[in-house]
């Protein structure tokens, strides 16, 4: 803890100025990173959350302190961090293609929330810290991701077909690429066409690339769709 900073965590004024304040430009920080990759939840909405979580500890500590109100200041984060997690929820999407979406802007609209909790207690050094740490996770570790996953060669394929033969020539195809089908799941749609789809989850070390594995799959007879998922 930095004892110069004193000052700034009691329940006046000054003190309530900068823990909003803070909040502020750590939420704007962490959702900016979210805004630039078009994602649901994003520099508002990151603002929003930490600036509410902020307040309302801030809140909690005043009745507390100044008022003398006997409630419980840890009680009071607790329920912020259970309502967040609904707001979180909304940013999970399901795909049409069955592909999970949202799960790190949940994680971070969660975080921030956190992050918006210790500046409402003037825990501005642990606020401080999180944010650059979810910065690093969010900009440097996903580019480090995106890395590792275009060495191993990993795609998800999406695909339609009109009969249940055609899956037997996808699944041939792929083994001619040098591609190994790592999980398929197979759905039937619910309109009179009766075509049937599948997503499969390819690995592809030493084989053919991904806008090949499209391609060659879109070629074989029968099969109407196919998209990366």
């Amino acid at each position: 803890m930095f004892s110069s900073l004193d000052y700034l965590r009691q329940p006046d004024l000054l003190g309530m100025t900068v823990r909003v304040l803070l909040a502020l430009v750590c939420g704007g920080a962490i959702g900016w990173e979210r805004t630039e990759k078009r994602r649901p939840a994003g520099f508002r909405t990151h603002i929003l959350i930490c600036l509410g979580a902020a307040m309302t500890t801030a809140t909690s500590q005043y009745l507390y302190i100044v008022m003398h109100y006997p409630i419980s200041v840890s009680r009071v984060g607790a329920q912020v961090i259970a309502g967040v997690s609904f707001i979180g929820a909304g940013a999970i999407m399901m795909t049409k293609w069955r592909r999970v979406r949202g799960l790190t802007t949940a994680a971070g609209l969660w975080v921030v929330a956190i992050v918006g909790l210790c500046c409402g207690t003037a825990f501005y050094e642990g606020a401080v810290y999180a944010t650059v740490l979810v910065l690093v996770a969010e900009v440097f570790f996903s580019k480090l991701e995106y890395r590792l996953l275009r060495e191993t060669k990993e795609v998800a394929v999406y695909t339609e077909y009109a009969r249940s033969s055609c899956l037997e020539d996808i699944i041939a195809r792929c083994h001619t690429l040098g591609v190994k089908i790592v999980d398929v799941e197979i759905t039937k749609k619910d309109d009179e066409s009766g075509r049937s789809c599948a997503l499969l989850a390819l690995l592809s070390r030493q084989g053919a690339g991904k806008e090949d594995i499209l391609r060659e799959l879109a070629g074989i007879e029968g099969v109407e769709n196919v998209v990366e998922a």
